[in-house]
């Protein structure tokens, strides 16, 4: 390996890593396809809507949604709460993060659950807006 392809295998490396989450905080907010409230507006989301950060600006951030989509938001819009985006046609909460546990509560598709802990093999302690808690497989949501 020479020299240069290491330093960039290197710098790789430092890039990896968990990827950074963030949630809209607002009622709702639009995203853009460029930094900018002068450009395109493309979507709007609502309040807990998971958004990986992927460019931070000043005012700006680049960001993913559960769909692959890139776009821009005003960086005043997102929050620090961590929030999962149920991308299957439901998802059962379990009391323990177990598959044989008895369900807790069912969310519908592109319903934000709260991140409440990441549990061993697999599994996602979350809160849903009634209060209710429980275990749902990391497979079946999108923002973790």
């Amino acid at each position: 390996m020479t020299k240069l392809a290491g330093l960039l295998l290197f710098a790789v490396s430092l890039g990896a890593g968990a990827a950074e989450f963030r949630s809209v905080q607002e009622n709702a907010a639009v995203l853009y396809d460029a930094p900018s409230r002068a450009a395109t507006p493309l979507f709007v989301v609502q309040r807990n809507y998971p958004l990986e950060v992927i460019v931070n600006l000043e005012a700006w951030v680049k960001v993913r949604d559960h769909a692959g989509a890139l776009t821009w938001v005003e960086k005043k819009m997102l929050g620090e709460k961590r929030t999962l985006l149920v991308t299957g046609a439901s998802a059962e909460a379990r009391q323990r993060p177990e598959d044989a546990a008895p369900a807790v509560f069912v969310a519908a598709q592109n319903v934000a659950l709260d991140l409440v802990e990441v549990a061993p093999n697999g599994w996602l302690r979350v809160r849903h807006a009634d209060g209710a808690t429980g275990y749902v497989r990391a497979s079946q949501v999108w923002g973790e």
